[in-house]
């Protein structure tokens, strides 16, 4: 390797001689290049500006200050070239990667420290960044230079920079890490190594969205080949992971109870409501004796009428109309007492046996008081009322 002393002076000197020959050359090329009109206001995503695949991190501006192209540039080429770099990184593979103090200090507390504790050699000071590709770090220092990457650099190499921004303490470039994980490089190949590595990293919000995607697709996720590593390496995490799995399949089981009990409950609600109109105003070819078929009668709009009336025939010619002796006759039996229950006024309902109903529970157990006290509060909890309108008194 060539002295560090003749390399800075060879660039210096590069340096000079490219000022002095493009001066004139980039005054005229700045009258042809004029800068397009700011952009409409869109969404945050969108409203930064890109230099080919270079994207620019969106940590938030100071104020309504905002950094040019032309600056972000320079940063770019005061690190490309390392210009009056006085620091060296040493990486794996005797890998260099030349930087400036004052930047890096200022970028990073942890590298403040580090730049303390070493000694300048040639007015120069070393620190040594191992365990990760040499070209990772090399996108990391970059990125302390101008909060710019490159796409693919930020793909193969996200995390790495994960770990290096949550040890040097760089937090814009971890939710920046975070975000591309979340939003596109997670899969179910790589999200058991991305908990593991958010957990160490203290990513909540990442190890959440893991955390969630492993319990989704755990049959895909407990195949690949993370989990069998994890399995061997974090025995405890692997428990925990399975624990929550079935935490997960009970809740869901839980909600698909609920689900199907609602249902019930609502379709007894339709009931009484239906068997109310049947009784009262009359619907299809059944009604009340005391008022006439009308075969041009509007649709009824009861879902449930239709049901509830071949019910309702089949117990007026069923012989074995006594409780638990036909199952149809048993269920119509069964409508008509909830609806004594529901009914606020038996002396003026229309609907059968109402009032008969109303005088045997006075005569019913405790035990099968509370157990249909239960299912009417259900029955109206569910359909988010206190009492059913068309049971109150007129």
């Amino acid at each position: 390797m060539n002295n560090p002393n003749d390399r800075l002076k060879q660039v210096e000197h590069t340096q000079m001689a490219y000022t002095d020959s493009n001066c004139c050359k980039t005054l005229q090329d700045a009258k042809k290049f004029t800068p397009l009109p700011p952009p409409l206001p869109r969404s945050k995503a969108a409203s930064h500006p890109c230099k080919g695949d270079l994207v620019i991190s969106d940590s938030p501006p100071r104020g309504r200050s905002c950094v040019s192209t032309a600056a972000r540039d320079m940063w770019e080429r005061l690190f490309d070239e390392g210009y009056k770099a006085d620091v060296y990184i040493n990486t794996d593979n005797g890998g260099i990667v030349y930087a400036h103090s004052n930047i890096l200090a200022m970028a990073s507390p942890v590298m403040r420290g580090m730049l303390k504790q070493v000694s300048r050699h040639h007015h120069r000071r070393s620190i040594s960044i191992r365990g990760v590709p040499p070209d990772a770090v090399r996108v990391f220092i970059r990125y302390l230079y101008s909060s710019c990457y490159e796409k693919e650099e930020m793909e193969e190499y996200v995390l790495h920079l994960l770990v290096l921004s949550h040890a040097f303490m760089v937090p814009h470039l971890k939710r920046e890490c975070e975000e591309k994980l979340e939003v596109g490089l997670l899969n179910v190949d790589n999200v058991v190594d991305i908990l593991q590595l958010s957990l160490l990293c203290n990513a909540p919000r990442l190890s959440l969205i893991c955390h969630r995607m492993i319990l989704e697709y755990f049959k895909a996720v407990s195949v690949s080949e993370g989990w069998k590593i994890m399995k061997e390496s974090h025995p405890v995490l692997e428990k925990e992971l399975l624990e929550s799995m079935i935490e997960e399949e009970n809740r869901k089981k839980e909600r698909i109870r609920k689900i199907k009990e609602r249902k019930i409950y609502m379709q007894l609600y339709e009931a009484m409501e239906a068997l109310v109109h049947i009784c009262k105003d009359g619907c299809r070819t059944i009604g009340p004796h005391d008022k006439d078929f009308n075969p041009n009668q509007a649709p009824c709009g009861y879902a449930a009428c239709k049901g509830l009336e071949l019910l309702v025939r089949h117990f007026a010619g069923c012989k074995l109309r006594v409780p638990g002796g036909c199952i149809h006759c048993k269920r119509m039996w069964q409508l008509l007492e909830l609806h004594s229950r529901l009914c606020a006024d038996s002396s003026s309902c229309r609907v059968p046996l109402c009032q008969n109903f109303k005088d045997r529970i006075l005569k019913q157990s405790k035990k099968d008081e509370i157990r249909w006290k239960i299912l009417v509060e259900k029955i109206l909890r569910t359909k988010g009322i206190a009492v059913a309108p068309f049971f109150e008194r007129e």
